[in-house]
């Protein structure tokens, strides 16, 4: 199957999702990631001004976070969205400490 069709058979099912759930099916993605040592410290943040309302919402600050590339750590950078319904908080994704030693990303969720 080429590359045409298989965006065809998936279009719909990606429009029904987004129709479903909202932007926030497209957002969030789960990445199952294992990390040999603890991230760096995060570096200090200087929040940009917020861009204009969406619908008359406040954009959500997503901060940044360190993400390991397999070999290394890299800085993703903090940025605006905005929220899915008028009342869902961000919590941020984090660094979770295993039992083997390695830590695992847990991804960041709207909540509220």
């Amino acid at each position: 199957m080429n590359a045409r069709n298989t965006r065809a058979r998936l279009l719909p099912a990606l429009l029904l999702a987004v129709a479903c759930l909202g932007p926030a099916a497209l957002a969030q993605t789960t990445a199952y990631v294992i990390a040999p040592s603890a991230p760096p410290p995060p570096p200090v943040e200087t929040l940009p001004p917020a861009p204009p309302m969406i619908n008359t919402q406040p954009m959500a600050w997503q901060a940044g976070h360190w993400s390991w590339n397999g070999s290394a750590w890299t800085w993703q950078a903090g940025h605006y969205v905005p929220p899915p319904q008028p009342a869902a908080v961000w919590e941020p994704g984090h660094w979770s400490q295993q039992a083997s030693g390695g830590y695992e990303w847990i991804d960041g969720h709207w909540g509220g």
